[in-house]
C-alpha cells in the first residue's frame, strides 16, 4: 500500500539511480544531511585466479532516501539520480513498514540475497529469532526455506534463510469481509 505524504511530512521515497552507483550515492545523500537506506549483501565471486567477497546492493538501482515532497526537486539534482520513483505523476512514498521490515532483515544474522517478486505464495509469519515479527512470503529453495520480504512498489524482494519451523500462516480477511 502507497502512502501519500502531505508536502513538508518526512517520508521515505525509492530513488532509481545510475548503474552501479548505489553506495556511492547512499553516502553523497548523506553527506547533504538526508537519512538513506543502500541494503546490501555480500556475494563470493570468482576470477581466474582467487575468490572474493563484494558487497553488492539488494536493491539494485535504487537508493532509499528519506525526506519531504517540497525537498524532491533538490534530491533529484544530485547527480547519478535518474529520479525518484513516482505513482501517476507524484514522488510516491515507501511505507514505513516496509522499511522497518528491510531494517530489521539487515540486522539479523542471515544471509541475505536478492530474490524476485513475488505476487502468490502463503504469507507468514516469524515467531522465533531475530527475525521475530516480520510477514513475508515462505518460500522453499532447494533444501532450505527462505522468508521473501517485497518492497510492492519497486516490485523487488529480498530473501533470508530461515527454518520454516519458526514461522506461522498469516490469515488475511478476504476482499468484502468475511473472517
Amino acid at each position: 500500500m502507497r502512502e501519500l505524504c502531505p508536502e513538508t511530512e518526512l517520508g521515505w521515497y525509492a530513488l532509481q539511480v545510475r548503474y552501479q552507483h548505489e553506495i556511492r550515492l547512499g553516502q553523497l545523500l548523506q553527506s547533504k544531511g538526508w537519512a538513506t537506506l543502500v541494503p546490501i549483501y555480500r556475494q563470493n565471486r570468482q576470477w581466474s585466479d582467487r575468490i572474493r567477497a563484494i558487497e553488492l546492493p539488494l536493491f539494485a538501482g535504487y537508493v532509499f532516501c528519506r525526506f519531504t515532497k517540497t525537498e524532491c526537486r533538490y534530491v533529484e539534482d544530485t547527480p547519478g539520480i535518474v529520479g525518484v520513483v513516482r505513482f501517476e505523476g507524484q514522488p510516491s512514498a515507501i511505507s514505513q513498514r516496509e522499511i522497518d521490515e528491510i531494517q530489521t532483515m539487515l540486522a539479523a544474522p542471515a544471509r541475505l540475497n536478492p530474490w524476485p517478486f513475488l505476487r502468490a505464495g502463503d504469507r507468514v509469519r516469524v515467531e522465533r529469532g531475530p527475525l521475530r515479527g516480520l510477514e513475508g512470503t515462505l518460500v522453499r529453495d532447494g533444501d532450505g526455506s527462505r522468508l521473501v520480504v517485497s518492497v510492492e512498489m519497486l516490485q523487488r524482494s529480498i530473501a533470508a534463510e530461515i527454518d520454516p519451523g519458526i514461522v506461522v500462516p498469516v490469515h488475511r480477511r478476504a476482499a468484502g469481509g468475511g473472517a
